[in-house]
This record gives structure tokens, sequence and C-alpha cells, in this order.
């Protein structure tokens, strides 16, 4: 089995996802050097971030931060693309560790109750085969045991993507989009919002909006990525 699995690293090499250079052994998903320059942001650390201050007299989030900085063509974005458009699961589980190992030791993310990802309409995750979002979750999962509150919010409504929008046209495309299934489970309870990359925010404070009717709800954000510094 040693040797065949040798074999078949010689013709199909396992490659890092954030740079593409050869993996070497012992070595998984991204490689040693990739895993130490990756871009942290330490924003979990910080409560007033620039992504915190976005948000401040717009929705009363009790802390939002993203792991990564993004830049174009950046280790982040290889990362982020892999995982939303070529089946590459193992890069959202990877993104989800690191959020949660520096969730850990993040004093505003104590006591955190349940993780929500933000939701795909039925149609596009049956067209992507998965929700990205809910990837990362895992990811954070497998690192904290905090449980996933599944299908806790919907997304009613089927959107555009975002990606070629103006902020105003990104505000209104998800405008009241989402809905609260059992909101008894969320009542009084301390809510992570997932989400793979922060850009004007509009999609997190849609789905806050929702989340924020439930009673006794505290909601904080955290995302794989935001925009380079």
């Amino acid at each position: 089995m040693k040797l065949l699995n040798h074999l078949i690293n010689l013709l199909f090499p396992r490659v890092c996802a954030a740079c593409g250079n050869i993996l070497l052994e012992g070595e998984d998903i991204v490689c040693t050097t990739c895993r130490f320059l990756l871009p942290k942001t330490g924003y979990e650390l910080n409560p007033n971030n620039p992504l915190a201050q976005n948000f401040f007299g717009q929705m009363p989030f009790n802390a939002v931060s993203a792991e990564f900085f993004f830049s174009k063509s950046g280790k982040v974005q290889h990362l982020i693309h892999g995982l939303k458009y070529h089946h590459c699961r193992e890069n959202g589980i990877f993104l989800g560790q690191e959020i949660g190992k520096s969730l850990l030791k993040a004093p505003d993310y104590k006591g955190i109750d349940f993780i929500i990802p933000i939701p795909l309409h039925p149609k596009k995750e049956k067209i992507r085969g998965y929700n990205q979002s809910h990837v990362i979750a895992e990811g954070i999962r497998d690192t904290t045991n905090i449980p996933i509150a599944e299908n806790s919010l919907v997304r009613k409504v089927f959107t555009d993507t975002q990606t070629k929008k103006s902020r105003e046209e990104r505000w209104q495309n998800v405008k009241d989009i989402f809905d609260v299934n059992n909101p008894a489970q969320l009542a009084g309870k301390h809510v992570l919002l997932v989400d793979d990359v922060l850009t004007t925010g509009a999609t997190l404070m849609s789905a806050g909006k929702a989340l924020a009717h439930v009673e006794g709800i505290k909601i904080s954000v955290v995302t794989a990525a935001c925009a380079g510094n």
C-alpha cells in the first residue's frame, strides 16, 4: 500500500492549494511556507477593527472579524476560488480550522452556542454541489466543537452573483432574502454567523437583520477573508 501511494504521488503529485508547489511528505492541503506566510488579520483580537466599524450604527453585532486578507491573485484568493469553483472542499475545511484556532484565543468570541453558515439558495447549492460557507463552518466546528445550527437560517430568494455588482447593487440584491427557522432554538443564544469573504457586508447585514428578530440573540460574525490591507 505504501509503495502504491508513492507511485500515485509520483504520477499525480499533491500540490499546495495556496501556491501550487508540490507538497512534501507530512504536508497537507497548504505547504508549510504558505501556512507561515498567509496574511492573517488579527481582527478577532481587536473589537474596533475596520470591519467592525463598518457595521457601527447599522447592526449591533457583538464582534466582527476575518481570518485572512484577500488580494487579487494572492494565496488566499487561490484557496477561496478552489473552494467555490473547483470543488476543493478541503480548502474550506482548512480555512475553517484556521478560523477556529484564532477564535479560541479571542475573548469576544467566548461562549458561542451555535455556528450559522450563510446559506445558499437550494437551486444554487445544487449547482455548486455544496455551500462553501457550510464547509468553512465544518472546519470551525472541528477545531472548537461548537455545533452547527443546521437550516436555522434559510435563503428564500435566488439572487445573482455579487461579484461584479456595485456597492448599491449588492445591497439591493440581498435585501430581505433570509428567513429564520425555529427561532426558539436560537432564543437567548450567542451565534456565530460565517461566510467566505466580507466585501461590502451586505449579505451579512441582511442575514443579521433576519436573526435579530430572535429574542435575546447575540450575533458574532467571522469570514475566511476580507479585502487586503
